[in-house]
């Protein structure tokens, strides 16, 4: 007895034996879109179809591409659009704020220890890592605390910030760590330390353009997104 498939049977019946035959699953054939399955190669004149659906699809860093200087940046590669907008409760002083008291050289001498610290984060950078030789500072950091700060305005809103509470910022977005207890030996050590680095800055050696000896700071595309500009 001579059996017949069906025009429809029959298309189907040849398109699984082309797939068992090019060594492509068959789910594949019947769903290339199916999630963490082989995919098309994309071609030059069409996106590939899949891309929106399949969750295994690497995620680009969306400033990597428009950042030519990431290379040369230390905390741009390491953090380039930093996190969402930050929590103002963990970063402004909260009621009744009491700070760690000590004497004053021991907490500078500390302060400094801590400031080439990387351990204080959870992404390897330091304060010293965007901050060597007084880089990324801007100008107003000369100006007599509270002021306006880069960093806190687009993170947070903020207009003016008190150096502990940039501090904080610091810690919370490019070092992606959580803030210091408001009353801790470090927080009081962190920001004595800045405010002797404060006296040393020179406002007119941040507007040289030479200072901060990176050809490609005034380029950078992300420099506003990046966490680690001026404070």
């Amino acid at each position: 007895m001579k059996f017949e498939l069906k025009p429809v049977a029959r298309s189907l019946a040849s398109a699984g034996a082309m797939s068992l035959a090019l060594g492509v699953p068959g789910a594949f054939a019947v769903s290339p879109c199916s999630p963490c399955g082989p995919r098309p190669r994309a071609t030059k004149t069409a996106a590939n179809p899949c891309a929106a659906k399949n969750p295994c699809a690497p995620r680009r860093n969306p400033c990597a591409a428009g950042n030519p200087c990431a290379a040369k940046n230390p905390c741009a590669a390491r953090n380039p659009c930093a996190a969402g907008k930050v929590n103002l409760c963990s970063v402004m002083r909260p009621k009744n704020y009491r700070p760690y008291k000590g004497d004053r050289a021991e907490l500078v001498k500390y302060g400094g220890k801590l400031w080439k610290d990387p351990k204080l984060s959870t992404n390897g950078l330091s304060c010293n890592t965007c901050h060597t030789n007084n880089a990324a500072f801007a100008p107003t950091f000369a100006k007599p605390y509270p002021h306006a700060v880069a960093m806190a305005a687009q993170q947070a809103g903020v207009k003016q910030v008190q150096l502990d509470e940039m501090v904080q910022f610091c810690m919370v977005v490019p070092m992606a760590a959580k803030p210091l207890k408001w009353d801790s030996r470090e927080l009081a050590a962190l920001t004595a330390y800045s405010a002797q680095v404060q006296k040393s800055f020179n406002p007119c050696a941040a507007k040289n353009p030479c200072a901060a000896k990176n050809p490609c700071g005034a380029r950078n595309p992300c420099a506003a997104k990046n966490p680690c500009a001026a404070r």
